[in-house]
This record gives structure tokens, C-alpha cells and sequence, in this order.
């Protein structure tokens, strides 16, 4: 069948994928509902069918990026992110990171804890990625030296590391996976209109999954889509994308973040100038 690439589909993921081919899609950027800490229009998530849906769309050595927080209910975390995942095993995937979004503030604040400012990232493959631009950004602060000391090996010795990294530090090194992200109003989007959906990632973190797993003219996928954050910033960085969400209202804010892309005017200028025509 022919795919609807470069297109924003109002409807059930499960129904619209459903014929998809095997094998279709490059990479996947997703965020399920968390439990019911949000309640989104006419939500239908149904966990175990999406992943074998997902584990059958996607093709070898695509990676799935799954971001996920646990509720809390009755004092305790559900643990479902964690059997999301391990049911993603189950399903024949590999689980090639756990990585954390931290972000600079806290999004559902509860009594007697510590306030939550992280959620996970589950990088799930099937077979080895294919595609690894690994991000390097972070300074080293021993650049240009070359490591003096020993590292302990499996079988508790310790050997001299100039054995093994005889150059100096680079630079800049690869960074870690706990990312860090300012989010909220003014910072996790562009365009006021995004926040008109309850719970948008940042853009910046969107784009460093985007440039870490895929290359250019690669498809991309969110099946949860929102109010496109990954088909925007699939768009700006060269990549082929389709983005599906149960939500009109969600679908038409992807639309025309997306428009907004293509055409460079401003959602909300774009949205101003409509309504003055009336």
C-alpha cells in the first residue's frame, strides 16, 4: 500500500497501521499516556497490539525512542514504564539505553516526595541500530591530557590506562544519557498553539533523537503524535515523517505547525490573519 509520508492522519494508530509493510519506518519518537495523570481527547491506548504493530513496521536496525513517566496511585508508582519495556524485550526488541529527560522543573508535584523532574527514555532497536550519530557537545575538562591512572579490569585487577588510551582527551566528548531541558512556556515550543495540548516534549529533545538515530530522508513515526513535535522537527531536519493522533484538534495543530515550517510565518500570525477575514 502506499504510505501517507509528509502527512499528519486523524485516527486510531492501531487501524492506520494495521496494512502498513513490514519494515517501513526508520525511527519512532513517542510519548503514551501516563497512566491517567492527563486525561487527552478521546484516547484509546492499547499497549500490548501497539507494539507488536511497532515491532512489525519498523524496520531492522530502527530504533524506537519511548518516553514514559509512571503515576502514582495510592502512594506507590505503577511500574508500568518499566513493563513497557520489559515486554518490548519480550517482543523480540533490544533495549539499547535507558536514558533520562531531566527537566527544570516539576510537572506533577505530589505530597510526601521529592518533587519528579525526570522521565525515562527507552531507546528500544530491533537488531543493532543501523544508523549511530551519537551526539559529542560535552567540554572535557581534561583536554589534551592523556590518562595517568589504572582501570580495574573484569577480573579485579587493575591495569595502567596508558595500556589502552594512549592519545590525549579530545575537546569535546561524547555526551551523557540523562539529557537536560528547560521546558514549559517559551521553552519547550515555538508556537503558543502547542500548548493547547496538555503534555508536549521540548523541541531541542525531539531534534537530538532525530539526529542521533536517523539521517536524512529516513521515515519517521509518532503514532501518539499530539500536537507535532516530532513531525516538525522531523520536517526542519530533512526527514520524511507521518504523524497519527486520534485528536482533530491535535491533527490540525500539527497541520499547521507544520505549515508554519514550509511557509516560515508564525502559527499565531498565521492564525491572527484568518481571523481577521472574519
Amino acid at each position: 500500500m502506499k504510505l501517507p509520508i509528509n502527512e499528519i492522519i486523524c485516527g486510531d494508530c492501531l487501524e492506520v497501521m494495521k496494512d502498513w509493510p513490514s519494515g517501513c519506518i526508520d525511527l519512532l519518537i513517542t510519548s503514551p499516556p501516563y497512566g491517567k495523570l492527563r486525561t487527552y481527547k478521546n484516547s484509546n491506548f492499547q499497549f500490548e497490539p501497539l507494539a507488536q504493530s511497532l515491532y512489525h513496521i519498523l524496520s531492522e536496525g530502527g530504533v524506537i525512542v519511548w518516553i514514559e513517566k509512571d503515576e502514582c496511585v495510592g502512594g506507590s508508582e505503577t511500574g508500568d514504564s518499566f513493563r513497557h519495556a520489559l515486554y518490548f524485550i519480550s517482543r523480540g526488541f533490544r533495549l539499547y539505553d535507558t536514558m533520562i529527560y531531566a527537566k527544570n522543573g516539576c510537572t506533577f508535584p505530589t505530597s510526601g516526595r521529592y518533587y519528579d523532574a525526570f522521565e525515562y527514555m527507552f531507546v528500544l532497536s530491533k537488531g543493532k541500530p543501523k544508523t549511530l550519530n551519537l551526539i559529542t557537545d560535552k567540554p572535557n575538562i581534561h583536554s589534551g591530557k592523556v590518562s595517568t591512572g589504572r582501570r580495574r579490569q573484569k577480573d579485579d585487577s587493575l591495569k595502567p590506562c596508558q595500556e589502552t588510551f594512549r592519545n590525549p582527551y579530545h575537546d569535546i566528548g561524547r555526551r551523557y544519557n540523562v539529557w537536560f531541558y528547560n521546558t514549559g512556556w517559551g521553552h519547550s515550543a515555538a508556537e503558543p498553539i502547542a500548548f493547547e495540548h496538555p503534555a508536549i516534549f521540548p523541541e531541542a529533545l525531539v531534534k537530538d533523537h532525530i539526529i542521533s538515530w536517523s539521517n536524512r530522508d529516513d521515515l519517521v513515526l509518532d503514532p501518539m503524535n499530539g500536537a507535532g513535535t516530532t513531525t516538525k522537527m522531523a520536517a526542519k531536519l530533512g526527514r520524511r515523517y507521518i504523524g497519527i493522533d486520534i485528536s482533530k484538534e491535535y491533527c490540525q495543530i500539527a497541520r499547521d505547525r507544520l505549515e508554519a515550517v514550509d511557509t516560515g510565518v508564525p502559527v499565531n500570525e498565521k492564525r491572527k490573519g484568518q481571523q481577521a477575514l472574519f
